[in-house]
């Protein structure tokens, strides 16, 4: 899979979970706008979606852990995956397409950076190529 789809799989998924649980109960339990609310309904994500209000979104579902915890998981099955790999934060720098310092891959990991959607797919991308050589 490339990173776009990847992050046309994460749109999708918070798409249904908007769906599945509303729009007015989205935008109250996340705090999120509306307008944001409605575009990711309709398919649409920004690319500036940060992986913590997609948590949000994630975490409005039913039986669905807290957001805390999904970013906690979600961190943890990067990390794992540069683990398995062997993979260090230069090495993965370098295999992302984009614009990536390993300094700032690393913080992103590690929750002490923000990281979008899209450079979480990016990121998740990257590790499971390496992963699969």
């Amino acid at each position: 899979m490339t990173p776009t789809e990847l992050h046309g799989r994460y749109a999708a998924e918070l798409s249904e979970t908007i769906s599945s649980v509303g729009i007015d109960e989205v935008v109250e339990l996340t705090g999120l706008d509306r307008e944001t609310v409605e575009s990711i309904a309709d398919g649409e994500t920004a690319a500036d979606l940060s992986l913590e209000d997609a948590a949000a979104i994630l975490a409005t579902e039913e039986g669905t852990p807290e957001k805390d915890a999904i970013l906690l998981e979600v961190r943890d099955h990067l990390l794992m995956g540069m683990t398995t790999g062997l993979l260090d934060v230069d090495t993965l720098a370098r295999d992302i397409d984009g614009d990536f310092e390993a300094r700032a891959v690393q913080q992103k990991i590690e929750g002490r950076a923000p990281m979008s959607v899209e450079e979480y797919a990016l990121v998740h991308h990257a590790i499971a190529q390496r992963n699969d050589r």
